[in-house]
């Protein structure tokens, strides 16, 4: 009884429950009063609460039965709105069965064979449920492109409630595909309409314009605009002439690809106004998109210029995406004939080394002579200064074994040499750091010691590459000159304080300049004479310098060999490996490869060397055939008749076919 009567007052709502309290209260009283009334007030009651229960039960299941209705409404509403699906949609199983497509999804995809973009899909789409712990209510989106469409797929893993619990867990995929492919022309037509920025610099331009009589001068200025301008405007861009060798284009970013596939054709246009014999014209290019704004990318456009004439002018590069493409760049560097730079620079210099306090010099790794007289030089400006200054060498190579033991017989030089360790422990954040020889912030004897100093400076002559040291405070690099030594030379005689060199710091230098230039009949120009005339001033003894570079006759053996099996490949270039491994595998190489270009008719030589973990190549040249830019390509870099690479992660055989097939592609880049 007492649980049929919780279950009445349960099924009344609480707002009646206080009516029917305030009812038997009235009641009482009123019996309270007569007590007549007992036996009515109580039948009152009483018929008030069945009439109570009655009608709130009767209320509850009309309200049930409009809950009922509406739901089956809105599961018609989500039936008619699967099937008459706006966007293709489809329902699979993760094992390919397709359960359900709606009306858009088979029209739209009437005329393609879907099943190829659904199984590939499905196999990327498993991967990931193979990854996912809980795979339901988890989001599948991914771009696709069907046909000339582009879609986004967005789709649900979804349980297929499997009765039978021995069986694998089963998932559907509900997936709608949203055509995106206006968006993505709005995209491209956003990107396309981006701007370009380029610089534009005529190389040499004084200096060339000098060696003109004065009314020729206009014709040729002429004749370099009308070329310029008529390259430009195939591009539809905007030609500023901003001095009288600069210029400064902007183009839509549309036009981009058009220009990589030209390569820069105003390059060799340019060079083909010569208006006198050994009197040629060259262009320097700098392309970049990279910046929010145009005055960024014109920024990002001169960092690349800086590049392009570090590497010697003649030739464009392209900056996107933090990357340099380069084009051209096979015309020989031109020596320049004003000193001005020099000056410039060795002022500067010794500003700097009476700020520091104290000076570390260091070259490249496996120094090598010009790295080692290009520090001695610097040594003795530094030590003019009176500041104390070390050369950082912590390798024993076979290349300056002779050269070390006569340094061992000179007093004054028995603790300047010290391991890269040592120079980590005394660095500090005065401490001036000059690089010589080398530019490549991969490439330095010690690249911890870059971090430890703000005070940078960079000596080099090898063209400039994609990882140069960029916190450099003062950078002294020309490519035309022979050597790291002859530059060092020329700041040593144009310093404000009088510099003294000692015999063995002469012939360390000059030893330099003689080994760069193959005994002054490479890349040797009036400056490069000048230098070595200063150095032989300087009490320079030939003879002890020639023996530096005597080899053995083990060595001798093993050019000899190297020699006699090299191949011959594209008619003048010669190919040769060195299989034995051995630390000094890369001078052996080196050697070599000068040794072939004595050879009548070898225009070009690459000599592959085992380094153990690596594989080095040695390039040397002519001049008719640019070694630095094939070797380029493989991680080097150098000159147009001097350069070297080392690989890593190949077999010596496909390092080889490696180099053929950029020796090829530099044959059909010049051919197009």
């Amino acid at each position: 009884m007492q649980n049929t009567n919780r279950k009445v007052f349960e099924n009344i709502i609480s707002r009646t429950k206080i009516y029917l309290g305030i009812i038997l209260v009235l009641l009482i009283i009123i019996c309270i009063e007569n007590k007549v009334m007992i036996i009515p007030a109580i039948a009152v009651f009483f018929l008030v609460m069945a009439y109570t229960y009655y009608a709130n039960k009767k209320r509850k299941s009309e309200i049930s039965e409009t809950l009922q209705d509406l739901t089956l409404t809105v599961d018609s509403a989500a039936k008619s709105s699967l099937i008459n699906s706006p966007f293709p949609l489809i329902i699979l199983e993760t094992d390919g069965n397709v359960i359900w497509k709606s009306n858009k999804f088979i029209s739209e995809f009437a005329n393609i064979d879907i099943n190829n973009y659904i199984n590939d899909l499905l196999i990327d789409i498993k991967s990931e449920i193979q990854k996912r712990e809980d795979k339901n209510n988890k989001d599948i989106v991914r771009q696709l492109e069907i046909g000339k469409n582009y879609y986004k797929v967005v789709g649900k893993f979804v349980n297929s409630k499997n009765k039978d619990k021995k069986k694998a867990q089963e998932y559907m995929i509900i997936l709608y595909f949203l055509d995106e492919t206006e968006n993505k022309k709005l995209q491209k037509e956003y990107k396309d309409s981006k701007s370009c920025v380029t610089i534009m610099m005529v190389d040499n331009y004084e200096e060339t314009m000098l060696q003109l009589e004065s009314e020729e001068r206009p014709q040729i200025i002429a004749e370099i605009d009308k070329c310029i301008y008529e390259w430009t405007d195939q591009t539809n861009g905007v030609l500023i002439k901003s001095d009288r060798d600069r210029y400064i284009y902007l183009f839509e970013q549309r036009y981009l690809e058009k220009i990589k596939e030209d390569k820069f054709s105003v390059l060799d246009k340019i060079k083909e106004i010569s208006p006198k014999e050994n009197i040629q014209f060259t262009l320097s290019i700098a392309v970049s998109n990279e910046g929010a704004t145009d005055k960024e990318k014109y920024k990002s456009a001169q960092a690349a210029m800086d590049i392009v004439l570090g590497r010697g002018g003649d030739q464009a590069v392209i900056r996107e995406n933090e990357i340099y493409k380069f084009f051209g760049g096979r015309a020989q560097e031109v020596e320049k004939r004003t000193k001005v730079k020099a000056r410039i620079v060795a002022h500067a210099l010794e500003n700097l080394i009476k700020d520091a306090s104290k000076v570390m010099i260091m070259g490249h790794t496996n120094p090598d002579i010009d790295s080692m007289g290009s520090s001695m030089g610097i040594y003795r400006l530094a030590r003019s200064l009176n500041k104390n200054a070390y050369i950082i060498d912590s390798n024993n190579t076979t290349t300056l074994q002779n050269f070390k033991k006569s340094l061992a017989k000179e007093e004054e030089y028995e603790d300047i040499l010290i391991s890269k360790e040592v120079a980590i422990e005394n660095v500090d954040k005065e401490t001036l750091l000059v690089i010589v020889d080398t530019h490549k912030s991969t490439y330095v004897e010690a690249p911890e010691l870059l971090e430890e100093t703000d005070k940078i400076v960079v000596i080099d002559h090898h063209r400039r590459s994609a990882d140069f040291i960029e916190k450099a405070t003062l950078t002294f690099q020309e490519v035309y000159a022979s050597s790291a030594a002859e530059l060092v030379t020329e700041l040593i005689q144009y310093a404000e304080t009088k510099v003294e060199l000692t015999t063995m710091e002469a012939e360390s230098l000059y030893a330099g300049i003689m080994m760069d230039t193959k005994n002054f009949t490479f890349k040797t120009g009036v400056r490069t004479f000048e230098a070595a005339a200063y150095l032989r001033r300087c009490g320079v003894d030939i003879i002890r310098v020639k023996k530096w570079f005597q080899s053995d006759l083990a060595s001798f053996n093993k050019i000899a060999d190297i020699v006699k099996k090299a191949e011959i490949v594209n008619d003048t270039i010669a190919i040769a490996i060195y299989a034995k491994k051995e630390k000094d595998a890369s001078l052996i190489c080196a050697k070599a490869a000068d040794e072939l270009l004595t050879i009548s008719d070898i225009t070009a030589s690459f000599v592959l060397g085992n380094l153990g973990d690596k594989i080095c190549i040695s390039g040397r040249s002519i001049g008719d055939i640019n070694v630095q830019i094939i070797l380029e390509k493989l991680g080097g870099g150098g000159h147009i008749t001097l350069a070297g690479a080392q690989v890593e992660g190949m077999t010596m055989e496909e390092t080889k076919q490696e180099l053929m097939n950029r020796i090829n592609e530099y044959f059909s880049e010049i051919e197009n």
